[in-house]
């Protein structure tokens, strides 16, 4: 229960964005305690796989943004828009809670093969391996979403991301 509060105020974090600055934070601790409730579920390799996607790749990107943003005084989070977008996040997350909670359902992959049973997720990764072209053209393509996705949540309140260029 405590990871996924943690995960909830990562996410929170990165949802804010008080400032770039405070969102990259969150962004690598919610990544990062994701990361483990994958782990801790037994999907290791799509855990470490995940983990240097979202700092290898997003931290370059929110690194790159707040350079550019730069901003003397950056907001905190006691300021007053970040507690409205905080409580409204909050709201929606438990009501959606409360509509959904009774309709749990995890399933886990486990192939036997003779003495031996094998999990699901070495599956996936031959899988990803047989059909790279795809993967990798999807992946590109979701990252490039990301980027501007990125892009937009830093803008804040003014002209946009390049606004200090």
């Amino acid at each position: 229960m405590i990871m996924e509060l943690c995960l909830l105020v990562g996410l929170l974090a990165v949802a804010s964005n008080p400032s770039p600055y405070y969102a990259a934070l969150g962004l690598v601790g919610g990544s990062g305690v994701g990361c483990l409730m994958l782990s801790k579920g037994g999907v290791s390799f799509l855990s470490l796989v995940l983990f240097l996607v979202y700092l290898g790749g997003m931290m370059v990107v929110f690194a790159y943004c707040a350079a550019l943003v730069a901003e003397p005084y950056p907001e905190a989070w006691g300021s007053r828009v970040v507690v409205i977008y905080l409580v409204v996040y909050n709201v929606l997350l438990l009501s959606t809670w409360m509509v959904q909670k009774h309709e749990k359902e995890v399933k886990v992959a486990v192939f036997e093969a003779g003495s031996e049973a094998s999990h699901g997720e070495w599956w996936g990764v031959g899988d990803v391996l047989c059909h790279g072209g795809w993967v990798l053209l999807f992946g590109g393509w979701a990252l490039l979403l990301t980027l501007f996705v990125v892009l937009e949540v830093v803008r804040g309140n003014w002209e946009g991301a390049l606004r200090a260029v």
